[in-house]
């Protein structure tokens, strides 16, 4: 099967730019034919107006506009000497219009270098003076009127080109610099896309961990009931029933935040939990015999939500922590100061646990990362067989 080439989209344009300059180029070869014959006829000599070299130069001086955009200094420079022939061999009167408009185009594309434009109005200048002379030869006089005339009107034109020149590189500067603002923009965007997306991460991470651990200690300390006590045991599976359907919910609100189309779709995915839950995650962890108290020191006051949130979750992975490593106790301490709010949770260590709380854990490892990027710190270690975390952020505005 031949395969066939692709259609070039810029072929209508080149076709319709090319239609373009042959209706200009034929419109001032038609203006130029009747502007020689008018004043031709205001001076009784309309049959040597429209001579066979006359219209030939006509044409020359007019008709090559139609190569402008590919070569606009040549066209120029073609139709200014067939104009500067026409005007020196015939009485012709009036504006070049062909090399007028030529030159107009030639300024308006520019020059490569200023050296390039010093040379080009170099060449204009010669060409003019040629023209003049040749006006002026062919009228049989000096050409003061023709000077001043051409001087006014070639002047003029690449005045008005230069001008365009400059229009369209403002707008070519401001369209770049409208592209360049939105791939910032669009950049800010998915930066702060893939921030949260590594924040609902770890959420997830964090949610699911606190529950897996929780589940795991009701479940071991049924299995290792001496006397199995049937009330005990509902209990302990309802908390674990209780314990999975939390998290299972926030999963889905978090894995919801992740799909594709969310940021289109607001108020379907609830914020993680704050300070607030804390005391419901307290009660979970003594509903699986753990034994922890709290403390908090200071006014209790509304936070920033970025600091609500990590705090929220670096205590409770160090509840998490303790729970999986401690001997079924710890201790919660809260201290909202003027700047910052401090955050420490210590428990005693098992003994098969004491060489293993280092720090060096994915948990830990967690915690601190929330901790640094919410302009705060966090150190955790084990000491006479207990472990302590202890946190430090800062209440500046955080971004939600």
């Amino acid at each position: 099967m031949a395969s066939h080439p692709a259609p070039n989209p810029a072929g209508p344009l080149i076709r319709r730019d090319l239609l373009i300059d042959a209706a200009v180029a034929a419109a001032v070869f038609a203006a130029s034919l009747a502007l020689s014959a008018a004043i031709a006829s205001d001076r009784g000599d309309l049959d040597s107006s429209l001579d066979a070299p006359g219209v030939l130069l006509t044409a020359l001086s007019s008709l090559p506009l139609v190569g402008r955009r590919v070569a606009p200094l040549a066209v120029f420079v073609l139709t200014a000497m067939a104009s500067t022939v026409l005007y020196g061999t015939t009485e012709a009167t009036g504006p070049p219009i062909g090399p007028t408009l030529a030159l107009y185009w030639v300024a308006a594309g520019g020059g490569e270098s200023r050296s390039h434009t010093r040379l080009t109005l170099a060449l204009v200048g010669g060409l003019l003076v040629l023209h003049v002379a040749a006006a002026g030869l062919g009228n049989g006089g000096f050409p003061g009127t023709e000077l001043v005339f051409g001087t006014l009107v070639w002047g003029g034109a690449w005045l008005a080109g230069d001008r365009t020149r400059l229009r369209h590189e403002r707008m070519a500067e401001l369209e770049d610099r409208a592209m360049r603002a939105e791939r910032d923009a669009e950049r800010e965007r998915r930066l702060a896309a893939a921030e949260e997306r590594s924040r609902i991460a770890r959420d997830l991470h964090d949610s699911a961990g606190h529950a897996i651990n929780v589940i795991l200690v009701h479940a071991g300390a049924a299995r290792l009931r001496d006397d199995p006590d049937p009330e005990a045991l509902r209990e302990t599976f309802e908390t674990i029933e209780q314990v999975a359907r939390q998290t299972v919910g926030e999963i889905d609100h978090l894995v919801g935040a992740l799909r594709e189309d969310a940021s289109h779709r607001e108020g379907e995915v609830e914020p993680p939990p704050g300070l607030a839950a804390l005391d419901a995650l307290v009660d979970r962890h003594r509903a699986a015999g753990m034994d922890v108290t709290t403390m908090v020191h200071g006014d209790r006051r509304p936070l920033p939500p970025a600091v609500d949130r990590g705090a929220f979750r670096i205590l409770q992975e160090a509840l998490t922590n303790a729970a999986r490593h401690g001997d079924g106790s710890a201790q919660v301490e809260l201290v909202f100061g003027r700047n910052a709010l401090e955050l420490r949770v210590s428990n005693p260590l098992r003994r098969d646990r004491t060489t293993r709380a280092g720090g060096g854990g994915h948990g830990v490892i967690g915690m601190r990362e929330r901790a640094v990027l919410l302009g705060g710190s966090l150190d955790a270690r084990a000491s006479d067989r207990r472990f302590e975390v202890h946190a430090r952020l800062p209440l500046a505005e955080h971004r939600t």
